[in-house]
């Protein structure tokens, strides 16, 4: 049965469309930063997605949970702790108030996705409102039911620019038995060298973060898995085992962008956070004169990088030549953007185009929003 919500959000698209109202859906907010603000953005209507809640199924048995989009994530994840479960990509927060549905277009992943995989990967089914405020459902509650192009999958990162998400059906893991972090005091060149020669091992390497700590490199790995396994590499790999509390604090903080690495790049209000995906066996890559050393997480695949809006195209082409890509992930408010966005290839533009007038022929679901996935 169609609630009230769902009836209100189909007749809000269903009107935008025909007055050719811009929309901006929005749960919690707590991404609207990521690309910096853009004019598309700052001229749309709201469409608030916070009043369509609740789980609708969930079957622990089956490691299947089915939610509405306006669902805080945070609930998400208290009742699947309370069953032992949990998303295992770790999607990023940032902020309290973040929804389902957020998540799922934002298509962010924490620090596990280099081993687990990223928010695409666990998305089964999914239900839309396209750009006509026709309700279409996607996909179901098992991996084996894709035929054809799968859609549910292509709305995981879409930012919202192909369709309203009302509803996602997420495939979900037991929560690991067992976890250590070790420590390693090594420069950029070693762990990186490190990184990849433990990745064709067969280690429970579940996460993995490097930082520069006040002039001094340190490596954090994170193992899951069984116990015997975690156990067992940790004696193989060496290194400094924590089992303090705070480790897992530390954890959320690199996940959610609060640890001081992060915090010292906000104090400066001339910096903006860069985020460069390279292949995970890139080796130190050369950054703009005067840019300090990135935050390393994914196993060495993502680099995050404090520096000015005008050194894009550096940053450009510096991933570019490592077989990779930048984009800007956040700025201060008063920053004046510029287009510093690779172009894309000619074949994905024409694919990007089609998509767009099937879902959105009218043009209403911000096809400018600026984003980044993964």
């Amino acid at each position: 049965m169609e609630s009230a919500a769902l009836s209100q959000i189909i007749e809000r698209v269903r009107e935008s469309a025909q007055q050719g109202r811009a929309l901006r859906i929005s749960g919690g907010g707590t991404k609207d930063f990521v690309g910096g603000p853009t004019v598309a953005l700052s001229r749309a209507e709201r469409l608030d997605m916070r009043g369509h809640v609740g789980i609708v199924d969930y079957e622990p048995s089956e490691l299947v949970v089915t939610v509405r989009a306006g669902t805080p994530l945070a609930e998400l994840e208290a009742e699947l702790a309370s069953r032992g479960q949990c998303l295992p990509f770790e999607p990023p927060r940032f902020a309290a108030g973040g929804t389902v549905g957020g998540m799922v277009a934002a298509g962010l992943s924490g620090p596990s996705r280099a081993s687990v995989g990223a928010v695409r990967d666990y998305v089964l089914g999914i239900e839309i409102i396209n750009g006509k405020g026709e309700q279409l459902r996607f996909g179901g509650q098992v991996m084996k039911n894709v035929a054809g192009y799968d859609v549910s999958r292509l709305m995981a990162g879409s930012w919202g620019t192909l369709g309203v998400i009302t509803e996602v059906s997420l495939k979900v893991l037991p929560t690991p038995v067992a976890e250590t972090t070790l420590t390693f005091e090594c420069d950029q060149a070693s762990a990186l060298a490190q990184l990849h020669a433990w990745g064709g091992q067969p280690l429970p390497l579940n996460a993995s973060c490097w930082v520069d700590e006040g002039g001094k490199g340190r490596l954090y790995v994170r193992l899951r898995g069984a116990r015997a396994a975690v156990e067992a590499a940790g004696v193989v790999m060496g290194g400094e085992r924590q089992e303090s509390a705070q480790v897992a604090a530390d954890w959320e903080a690199c996940r959610d962008h609060t640890l001081p690495w992060f915090a010292d790049g906000v104090a400066q209000p001339e910096l903006a956070l860069w985020r460069v995906s390279v292949p995970q066996t890139a080796h130190v890559l050369a950054l703009p004169q005067g840019v300090a050393a990135p935050l390393i997480e994914w196993q060495g695949a993502l680099r995050w990088v404090h520096a000015p809006v005008d050194a894009g195209p550096a940053l450009l082409a510096m991933a570019q030549s490592a077989g990779g890509h930048a984009s800007l992930f956040r700025v201060g408010e008063a920053m004046h953007l510029q287009d510093v966005a690779p172009k894309q290839d000619a074949a994905l533009q024409a694919v990007s185009r089609r998509l767009q007038q099937a879902f959105d022929p009218a043009g209403i679901f911000q096809p400018h929003r600026m984003g980044t996935g993964g």
